[in-house]
């Protein structure tokens, strides 16, 4: 089934000039870019998009890491392409992240993780119409 992911690279991976090595892998995996887009996250935008974990108390530092620089947010497609991303990508913490993922090989902490990617189709659907509502 063609499924939709919206990913983002995150202002840790944008500082770290790594765009270009984290689309080529899901390029190379044969799943396409079809939104693309950088910006800065805005506060309503950051608390729209983590909207489960607002009254979390590691939140506040969380919004000001993804609201402290531009990010890279993209829609993916390909079949079954919300599992393959988040093998891709890897365990949220980066230290016990496997070798060969996005976060294994390009972070080390559970906040500076470099990557965001949606982790169900509703996840996705949601995701998608907040950063791509043309795409939805």
């Amino acid at each position: 089934m063609v499924e939709k992911s919206l990913v983002f690279i995150k202002p840790d991976g944008v500082r770290k000039q790594l765009i270009g090595q984290v689309i080529s892998r899901f390029e190379r995996r044969g799943i396409k870019v079809i939104g693309l887009r950088m910006l800065t996250l805005t506060s309503e935008m950051a608390d729209a998009h983590y909207q489960e974990h607002v009254e979390r108390p590691f939140y506040p530092s969380l919004k000001k890491y993804v609201t402290g620089g531009e990010i890279v947010a993209m829609v993916l497609e390909a079949e079954n392409v919300i599992a393959a991303i988040r093998k891709m990508v890897g365990a949220t913490d980066s230290a016990a992240a496997e070798p060969g993922t996005i976060r294994g090989d390009f972070a080390l902490t559970k906040q500076e993780n470099i990557i965001h990617a949606s982790d169900s189709p509703e996840s996705s659907e949601r995701e998608v119409k907040l950063f791509f509502p043309e795409l939805s």
